[in-house]
């Protein structure tokens, strides 16, 4: 209760600054925050691949694949879950990226499990766009970093 009290006292206080000099103090915050932000991003984007994006979007691709393909019986052999193994095998190095893939797997997974309970026209027109996508980022990514 007194927590509360002592929050509604501090909201009630005037801001010492006047309104220009707290735009500036905003201002100076923000772009503190974008340079600090931006220092991580790019300490991230250093240790990552150029295709990283590409692969992570691949990953969810194969995770509504994954979802879908067995929804609407058909058969894929290898399935897709396996395809993702293979992904992880040869690009997941570390913990934290292969964690990455495979969150981004089971989000393709749980978003279309949350929508589809059967197949209907729809979902098979979705297998059919994302099996698209996924020949398209796996020709892209081969094709112009592959040695």
């Amino acid at each position: 209760m007194r927590n509360i009290r002592r929050m509604r006292r501090h909201r009630l206080l005037p801001d010492p600054l006047p309104p220009r000099r707290r735009a500036l103090r905003v201002a100076a915050t923000l772009c503190l925050c974008a340079l600090l932000g931006g220092a991580a991003a790019a300490q991230q984007a250093a240790d990552e691949p150029p295709y990283e994006p590409q692969l992570m979007r691949l990953s969810e691709i194969l995770g509504a694949l994954h979802y879908l393909r067995p929804l609407c019986a058909a058969q894929d052999s290898p399935s897709w879950r396996d395809r993702m193994q293979d992904l992880l095998d040869a690009e997941a190095l570390d913990e934290a990226r292969r964690r990455r893939f495979v969150e981004r797997f089971n989000q393709g997974y749980r978003g279309f499990a949350s929508v589809y309970r059967t197949c209907t026209p729809s979902a098979r027109i979705a297998m059919n766009r994302y099996i698209g996508e996924g020949a398209d980022i796996s020709r892209d990514v081969t094709s112009r970093y592959s040695r």
